[in-house]
This record gives structure tokens, sequence and C-alpha cells, in this order.
């Protein structure tokens, strides 16, 4: 696949639909070295995750039966405010742990809402099901073609701001976001993969050189915690011998905490992630390294403002 031919094909398909999202330069954060943020938390539902919800739909004809999609909340939200944009049904599964900020933010879509027990992969199974038994387009949440390429479209966009950096800090659930930059900048930047300690199926797919399924708890879960990293950004990973890295809860609450006072930026954990292997020393900048980390989600719970 030409995947920048995809992404650029992409990026002007939902151009009409999505925020072109700001980028910031600044210091702080206790950090020796600047970095510049890409502010994706501030997107239609508060994630990057509309881009390639966007891209599925208006790539692809929806059958009559609408869209169902699995979640842990932020695509759910996403590929519900794309349907309802573009006047499609839809039907979402959470699980759970999604937890009522991002409920709430799928149901004030009007789409038909399941909430059930477990984790992700429950959802998913049962949007599976519920797409063999009505004829349903999946949209889903990473391992997809169109999702990655609309997911792409965030890099494409930042390169045209004027990105900078040597290096990029990206937080991983399933890998459609990461997967995204890999298949956009072919290994011209340097992609560093950040994940909780207790979500972490990039890393231990990487480990065990192939994807396996891993526990999934922590602060992060309900927006990081696939259960096995998909396949696109399996193989993308494996081939460009991206870093990989693992981050405690501790220092994604201490780099949440960090972006609120020292910049007022209000994110939930997983857009915090990315910073954390900075704030917390895992991964430290070269000598004259320049950096720069997506804020991915600002779907804080409980909703602040609720």
């Amino acid at each position: 696949m030409n995947w920048q031919q995809e992404i650029t094909a992409a990026a002007e398909r939902i151009r009409p639909h999505v925020q072109q999202t700001p980028v910031l330069q600044t210091r702080g954060f206790g950090l020796d070295v600047p970095v510049e943020l890409k502010l994706e938390h501030m997107q239609h539902t508060g994630s990057f995750k509309a881009r390639g919800a966007f891209n599925t739909l208006l790539s692809q004809e929806v059958p009559a039966a609408g869209l169902v999609a699995a979640s842990g909340g932020n695509h759910g939200a996403a590929a519900a405010y794309a349907a309802h944009q573009l006047g499609h049904k839809a039907r979402i599964y959470v699980p759970e742990m999604a937890g009522p900020a991002k409920i709430s933010l799928i149901e004030r879509t009007g789409a038909d809402l399941q909430v059930v027990p477990g984790a992700y992969a429950n959802a998913l199974d049962q949007a599976q099901a519920y797409e063999q038994e009505t004829g349903a387009m999946q949209v889903h949440a990473y391992d997809a073609p169109a999702t990655v390429a609309g997911q792409g479209t965030c890099f494409a966009e930042w390169q045209t701001q004027g990105l900078a950096a040597d290096t990029l800090l990206i937080a991983v659930g399933g890998g459609g976001l990461i997967g995204g930059a890999m298949a956009w900048f072919q290994g011209a930047r340097k992609i560093v993969a950040v994940e909780p300690e207790t979500s972490c199926a990039l890393n231990a797919a990487l480990a065990a050189r192939q994807p396996v399924d891993v526990d999934v708890s922590g602060v992060a879960a309900n927006a990081l915690g696939a259960k096995r990293i998909g396949s696109i950004c399996f193989e993308l990973a494996a081939a460009q011998g991206i870093d990989s890295l693992t981050v405690p809860d501790s220092a994604i609450t201490e780099a949440q905490t960090a972006l609120w006072r020292e910049r007022r930026i209000l994110v939930e954990p997983a857009g915090a992630t990315a910073l954390a292997a900075l704030i917390s020393g895992a991964y430290r900048p070269a000598p004259g390294e320049r950096v720069a980390v997506l804020v991915c989600g600002g779907n804080i719970a409980p909703d602040p403002l609720g």
C-alpha cells in the first residue's frame, strides 16, 4: 500500500469535517529542552479519532443498517459524531470501564449506545456479532487501513504546520494513531511509542516478535487499553524498528497535572502519556535532539463542567 498517497487522499476527503488543531512550542515541565506539542485533544469529540471515523465513512458506501463500532470511549464518540454529521445510523458498544464522562459524550450524539460488562475486547465481540447480524459497517477503532490513513492526516497536517522535531513521542493503545505516524513519515522521523506499564500491547508484541494478548488496567486503560496490538501497527513498527517504552501510572498523572498547572491544558490520562515519558526521564533526548509530543485526548473524567 502507498500509505502517503492514501493519507494525502484522506486529508482532502475529511478536510471539511475536522479541525486543524494547533501546535504549541513551549518550555517547562521541569525539562531542559523545549518541546513541541500538537494539541489534538482539541479535535471534534476531544481526540484524534474523528479523523479515522470520517475517513472510513467518506471512503466507503455506508449500508442502510448504518455503522457499528466498539470503543473504550473516544473512538465511539468520534464514530457516533461522524455518523450524525453525515446522516447515518450508529450503534456504539463500550465497556463499563469507559466511564460516565465518555458514555455521556456518546449519548449526546444520539447514537444507539450499548454499555457492556468487561473491557474493550468484550465490546468488540458484541460489535462484531451485531455486524454479522445486521450488515452494519464496522468502523474499527485502530486496525483498518481507512482508520490508520485517517489518523495519519494528523501528521501530514503537523508537517505542513512546520514540524521541526527529530523525534515524536506518541501514546499507544491499539496502534491506529502511531500507525498513522509511521505510515506517513516512513522512517523520516524517529518515532517513540509510549504506553502505560499496565496496558502495553505494542511493547509486549515487539518483545514477543508477534502480537500477543496482554492484561489491561491502570489510569489510561479506557483509552489505551487494547488487549492486543493491531496488525497494521505491529507490522509497521517491526519493519521500522521504532523505540518502545512504558511509563507507570504515577508518571502519567504527574504529566497530566503538569499540563494543567503550567499551561492550563486539561487532558485525560491518555493525553498526557507521551509527555510522561519526557517528564519521568523514561525518554532522555540526546544533546540537540528536537522533540515533539502528540497530546491525543481531552475527555477527562469526571467532566469538570459536566
